[in-house]
């Protein structure tokens, strides 16, 4: 059973490495039941905030998209950022193509398009990621208060097993000398 499962992390692993993989992976990691939302709360926050900061700088539009891309985390998002970056320069807006991709929340999309339409794209993504660090703030918290009473009964147990492991040889030499 050992060997089976070292041999499947090793191939799950040198799949994840190809751009398939990975692209699979990235996939699987947003689906998650908990930590899914979580970790698309991250990207939405590393993307806004870094396009916001990049755009602030004077940074060429195409140019943050492109940085923008390699520096959200994850494969899925990345290329949806290169698909809107090659529809900026064909003259569609980016709330636009981010609608069609349907990967992003309906709330960045809007309020990007608001952006978009009121000539203040910079500030809309800065309160987007403002908004998105205080949702992982939340989550984060939430996981954790779920996660300390497992911890605690998983210690319990783990405790619980060496003291009767402790004892039990006692209990068998005190059976034997009756």
């Amino acid at each position: 059973v050992m060997v089976i499962a070292i041999v499947g992390c090793l191939l799950l692993s040198r799949f994840i490495a190809t751009k398939k993989g990975r692209l699979w992976f990235d996939k699987q990691l947003l689906r998650l039941p908990l930590f899914g939302p979580l970790f698309m709360k991250v990207s939405m926050s590393k993307f806004t905030r870094t396009l916001s900061t990049l755009l602030k700088s004077g940074v060429p539009i195409l140019t943050a998209f492109e940085i923008v891309s390699r520096t959200v985390g994850n494969r899925l998002i990345e290329l949806v950022l290169g698909e809107v970056k090659d529809a900026i320069q064909e003259g569609t807006g980016i709330a636009t193509t981010l609608t069609k991709k349907q990967v992003f929340p309906p709330m960045v999309v809007r309020m990007i398009g608001i952006g978009e339409e009121t000539g203040e794209i910079e500030k809309m993504l800065s309160k987007i990621a403002d908004f998105y660090d205080e949702q992982v703030d939340v989550a984060i918290s939430g996981l954790t208060s779920l996660i300390e009473p497992l911890i605690i009964v998983f210690l319990g147990g783990v405790i619980g097993t060496i003291v009767i492991c402790m004892f039990l040889p006692i209990f068998t030499i005190t059976q034997a000398i009756k």
